[in-house]
């Protein structure tokens, strides 16, 4: 999380904030720049679903109540916002769709053209690279050691980012006959931790001027990543072949049809690096924290398998049968539950109100949903922290107020690939489950890192074939 450095948030007395407010500095104490959203979530368990947060004078105002979630999530009142740390990412996505305004024309055009891609239609298509890239993973695990623990994160961001490059740009990262994490990845980790890390700091002159040496390097990354991307788009410009059916296509195609969407060529580089950033870094997570709670389950671990085998009968599975792993699907949402990989979002009052007849906010003024905090409402029941993928079941579902389950964003700018997400995590998830036994070390405690995603840190699993 980070602070906003304009006078938009809202103002409202009754707010509460932590104790210990000191002058100028504010709400500094107990602040560690490596896991504010966890600091935050601390704080509301204190003073509740809304609260303040006031850093050298830039003010932040965290609302997690399902009542006040379910307000902010009307279209008609609220729209996106982009928070602070949000803003700072426009240095690699521009106005991609997920770092644009809503004012900007780039993101509508791009939403329209690229919608198609994630179809039903589309995502059949999707489904053989997918297969493949998931028995890189098995291959990539059979080639080990049995009793060597695998790094569990970095091996899901592999997976990940592999899946899609190729289907999506059609391009392969080698991500699994490398020893050493990709260039990109690094890059991006670093692009990512860096603007988590510095947005507090750079509220101020004297922090602006600290940060000199890091928004350097910071500076060199950037350039790498988009160097990268040049050149996926410069190998499919020059290739005689006919260009794939994938995201790169549509976006090349409809520049070359003058397409009433088509969007210019810097934007292009923006959507493909959104798409290999977002694409990627939250469906690793989700993988990664599901593998940890099946790994702490055992019976929801054996449920799940035995639905694999019973589904999936021992075959690679066929498009069909990956919804039809409903069991290992509520696994995956309850994780996503617990751990939202992409764990706030910003929106902003399209004209005065008052929010849940309460708080006023005057035109712009914005909050930042707290989606872990949300994900822990007591409408969640009595122990909201304990794992329980029945909480997904369709009926107990039903008896939930709506807008309480936020994984995706809300409104017209949730998440695009939410589909292809949670096709890739259950068929991943399916394949493990299928093939291997897993065991995690018993002395790990959770660990979450955090780089605007979240992620397990330092989690490993013994995994060893059935």
């Amino acid at each position: 999380m980070s602070v906003d450095t304009t006078p938009e948030a809202t103002t409202d007395a009754r707010i509460p904030h932590p104790a210990w407010r000191l002058p100028v500095l504010g709400d500094v104490l107990g602040i560690n720049i490596r896991t504010p959203l966890q600091n935050s979530v601390s704080i509301g368990r204190e003073l509740g679903p809304i609260f303040e947060r006031n850093v050298l004078g830039n003010r932040f105002v965290f609302a997690s109540g399902a009542d006040m979630v379910a307000e902010l999530s009307d279209e008609s009142r609220f729209a996106k916002h982009l928070a602070p740390g949000v803003k700072a990412l426009r240095g690699i996505g521009g106005d991609g769709l997920f770092t644009a305004y809503n004012h900007e024309p780039n993101w509508g055009k791009a939403h329209n053209l690229l919608a198609p891609a994630f179809s039903q239609t589309a995502m059949r298509s999707y489904h053989r690279t997918m297969l493949d890239v998931a028995g890189e993973l098995v291959d990539h695990w059979d080639s080990r050691d049995s009793d060597s623990p695998i790094d569990v994160s970095a091996d899901m961001t592999k997976l990940t980012l592999e899946t899609i490059g190729r289907t999506g740009f059609s391009y392969s990262f080698d991500s699994f006959e490398r020893e050493e994490q990709h260039p990109f990845v690094k890059a991006m980790v670093g692009a990512l931790s860096h603007s988590q890390r510095t947005t507090f700091l750079k509220s101020t002159a004297l922090g602006r001027v600290l940060a000199r040496r890091a928004d350097q390097r910071d500076e060199v990354r950037k350039a790498y990543m988009a160097e990268v991307v040049d050149e996926v788009i410069r190998a499919r410009r020059t290739s005689t072949e006919p260009g794939p059916e994938d995201l790169l296509e549509l976006m090349l195609r409809a520049a070359r049809e003058n397409d009433p969407n088509r969007i210019d060529e810097l934007n292009i580089r923006h959507q493909v690096v959104t798409f290999l950033v977002a694409g990627h870094e939250t469906t690793s997570g989700a993988l990664s924290f599901a593998l940890y709670y099946l790994s702490r389950n055992p019976d929801v671990l054996a449920k799940a398998q035995a639905e694999v085998d019973k589904v999936w009968e021992g075959e690679e599975p066929a498009f069909e049968k990956i919804a039809k792993l409903r069991y290992v699907r509520r696994v995956l949402d309850e994780s996503l539950r617990l751990w939202p990989t992409a764990p706030a979002y910003g929106r902003a009052a399209l004209e005065d109100t008052t929010l849940v007849g309460k708080y006023p906010m005057k035109k712009g003024d914005w909050m930042l949903v707290l989606i872990p905090s949300l994900h822990r409402d007591p409408v969640w029941g009595n122990d909201p922290e304990a794992f329980d993928p029945d909480r997904f079941l369709p009926a107990n579902i039903k008896a939930r107020p709506a807008h309480v389950y936020k994984p995706f964003g809300t409104g017209e700018r949730a998440c695009i690939g939410r589909q292809f997400a949670i096709h890739e995590a259950v068929l991943v998830l399916g394949t493990i489950l299928q093939k291997y036994t897993i065991e995690a070390d018993p002395d790990y405690e959770l660990k979450v890192a955090e780089r605007l995603t979240l992620m397990p840190e330092g989690f490993n699993l013994t995994v060893r074939r059935r």
